[in-house]
């Protein structure tokens, strides 16, 4: 008599799939840190604010080269604060205009849901249809230019910016820096464009690794 064995169960080899971020939260976690590091880095860099609005050192230019020669002292000597300045004014505009602080949240929260963070084996899918990194990227530089250029987003960044360009330059134009100590290595006719340049090269350094990361 033969004996028979215990039955056997079939096991199913299929793998169960956990539902994974829909973006690269360490890559996120990355950026947030380097680019907090950064912040603070600049942060520290900012001269004492009783120095920037000390009254006894203001006074009016004698000409227009004095003033102009001023204001590159003061931006070679204050440039943190300018910036701070100029952010603040931001701040404000947008904070009074909540709309348009929505429309921008938007706009920063679709970069980074969709495409600079979204892991690369995760496409984006939106009523069925998925799309490619491409066709996504053009997605949002059209929604990009819309909310920027055809709402009032786009000029209420502009006004906001202007103002306090405008209060950056005239402080520098009345504010004698005959008592700053001015480094003598840095150069005081740096543009004020190339210091916003080099804050956004130092934020987009920091973003590179991580949006890379989640492209490998």
């Amino acid at each position: 008599m033969s004996s028979t064995g215990p039955p056997v169960l079939p096991i199913s080899t299929v793998q169960s799939t956990e539902s994974q971020p829909p973006i690269s939260v360490s890559a996120f976690r990355a950026f947030l840190s380097r680019l907090n590091d950064s912040f603070r880095n600049g942060i520290s860099q900012r001269r004492p604010w009783p120095e920037l609005t000390d009254r006894s050192a203001f006074s009016k230019p004698e000409s227009f080269s004095e003033a102009t020669l001023r204001i590159r002292k003061n931006y070679s000597y204050f440039r943190v604060n300018y910036l701070m300045v100029i952010g603040f004014t931001l701040a404000f505009s947008l904070l009074s205009h909540p709309f348009s602080l929505l429309l921008l949240l938007g706009l920063l929260f679709s970069w980074v849901f969709m495409y600079l963070f979204r892991p690369a084996d995760q496409p984006l899918v939106i009523f069925g249809r998925t799309f490619s990194d491409r066709e996504t990227l053009g997605i949002l530089i059209i929604l990009s230019v819309f909310v920027i250029f055809l709402s009032s987003v786009g000029s209420l960044l502009i006004s906001a910016i202007m103002v306090g360009f405008g209060l950056v330059c005239a402080h520098g134009a009345f504010r004698a820096p005959e008592d700053l100590f001015l480094d003598e290595q840095e150069p005081a006719n740096t543009g004020f464009l190339s210091f916003l340049g080099g804050a956004a090269s130092n934020a987009a350094a920091a973003a590179v690794p991580a949006v890379s990361a989640t492209r490998i």
